[in-house]
């Protein structure tokens, strides 16, 4: 009897090595340009050859302008970054998804599932912490260093250590307006930012199988907040659907014949997890950091908690430490806190079925006074959709800033970034300090939340419906 995870990590052992660790192989290897170019000048300068350039791929995400017309950087340092890409790939015949590239440009981890280059049973990497996101698909997909770039493109193969496994079950359904990004800061709250370390985290249960697969690459996406390298998620009818007639997924009968054998990547009856979690997901209301760490999590209604009651000195400090940082205080109710700045974009929160959620929420109201928000679409692909829907004018008509795909404002590598002591409701993954930019404060909350903070001028929670 074997979990999902056992299933795929056994299919992708070439060869047991010594000190633990095994050699696995590398289906499809995801690059950027923050970390890519780098690793290729490295290879070059050691005289080493690309084992498989056709099972790489590349995007410009990370540094890329997200300026209406944009070419390529906003700066000098950051063009000459994405013209960097854009000739080694050339050069070593690696695919390369451009602005001009019939549309595929965007984040690399929206537009992996949205081509179907992710797909159930294949092993996935990319120097980049969020590939955990790809494990939604039911891949072995986890984050690299830029030293191991190096070894994937020369070999193909990355050496790793099993990490244990972990279950968090989901019992019972959402209530109305709960999303998916609701879910996981919930878990992170309840079990704690390290509470996944070491693990590879199968999320299951009703709740789980009811979600789209939008909703479960959330989920995934924010396993490494929880500590753990790997999230997944058994595919099942929702993925089978979600990949038909991607572009690079099988087509035709050898696609029925791929659903055929993905749908033995299930756990097993009775196989044995080292860490069970039970979550009562009926208990989940809508969820904001109030804090540094995505475990500094409470419900919309609840107040910012008192350092003075946690019992570990090092938690109490942290929190302490966040309370000063942030400018709030314990006690205080989210809803107390003006805004000025509203981000809703990121390799989270940047899929087509996210713009629709927080275009219900705007449509038909406007920005309050004094608050800048940006929409960020997570590809040129969810860009042309939301065209089609005629969610980029509801945005603008509303005050938003409609901006081209790329990773923008949630990590400001290409000079996105939020002013110094400014608070920023952010549907993005991470909120420590200067994660948005030097001084910024940064609360994490759904594509809804974001919206309704936009509207209200405050931390708000959306009219009930509205995030579904």
């Amino acid at each position: 009897m074997k979990t999902l995870f056992d299933k795929l990590w056994d299919s992708h052992v070439i060869a047991h090595l010594s000190g633990g660790a095994d050699l696995l192989q590398v289906d499809r290897h995801l690059m950027h340009e923050l970390t890519g170019v780098e690793a290729v000048r490295v290879l070059e300068r050691r005289g080493l050859g690309i084992d498989s350039p056709a099972l790489t791929f590349a995007t410009l995400d990370h540094v890329i302008s997200t300026l209406p017309g944009r070419r390529a950087g906003d700066a000098d340092w950051s063009t000459d970054m994405v013209e960097a890409m854009r000739a080694q790939m050339a050069h070593h015949a690696i695919p390369i998804f451009d602005i001009g590239d019939a549309g595929r440009q965007g984040i690399v981890h929206v537009i992996g599932p949205e081509l179907g280059l992710s797909l159930p049973g294949t092993s996935i990497v990319c120097a980049d912490s969020h590939t955990c996101t790809h494990g939604a698909m039911g891949a072995l997909a986890f984050g690299i260093g830029s030293t191991e770039v190096v070894h994937v493109l020369a070999t193909q193969t990355i050496r790793q250590k099993r990490p244990m496994t972990m279950r968090v079950r989901f019992e019972g359904r959402v209530r109305e307006g709960v999303s998916a990004k609701d879910m996981i800061l919930y878990v992170i709250g309840r079990i704690g930012a390290a509470g996944g370390t070491g693990y590879a985290v199968e999320y299951a249960g009703e709740a789980i199988e009811a979600l789209s697969m939008e909703g479960r690459l959330t989920l995934c996406n924010l396993s490494i907040e929880l500590g753990a390298k790997f999230g997944l998620v058994a595919p099942d009818e929702i993925t089978f659907a979600y990949l038909r007639d991607k572009p690079y997924a099988p087509q035709g009968a050898q696609f029925d014949r791929a659903v055929a054998d993905w749908r033995s990547l299930a756990t097993d009856e009775g196989a044995r997890f080292e860490r069970e979690v039970v979550i009562d997901a009926s208990a989940i209301r809508v969820q904001v950091t109030w804090g540094t760490s995505p475990e500094h999590v409470i419900a919309l209604d609840e107040a910012i908690p008192d350092p003075a009651v946690i019992t570990d000195e090092s938690r109490r400090n942290a929190a302490q430490g966040a309370i000063d940082y942030m400018g709030v205080r314990a006690g205080q109710h989210l809803d107390e806190l003006a805004v000025d700045r509203v981000f809703i974009g990121s390799c989270t929160n940047s899929r087509i079925e996210d713009l629709r959620m927080a275009a219900r929420v705007v449509d038909g109201h406007h920005v309050a006074r004094n608050v800048k928000a940006w929409v960020v679409p997570g590809s040129l692909t969810v860009a042309r959709q939301a065209h089609e829907e005629g969610l980029d004018d509801i945005f603008r008509a509303a005050g938003f800033e409609w901006r081209e795909p790329g990773c923008s404002m949630c990590v400001g590598a290409n000079g996105d970034v939020v002013g110094r002591g400014e608070r920023c409701v952010s549907t993005s993954n991470r909120n420590f300090v200067g994660r948005q930019g030097p001084g910024a404060r940064t609360h994490l909350a759904s594509p809804a939340v974001a919206a309704a903070s936009a509207l209200a001028g405050h931390i708000a929670a959306p009219q009930t419906g509205a995030s579904q």
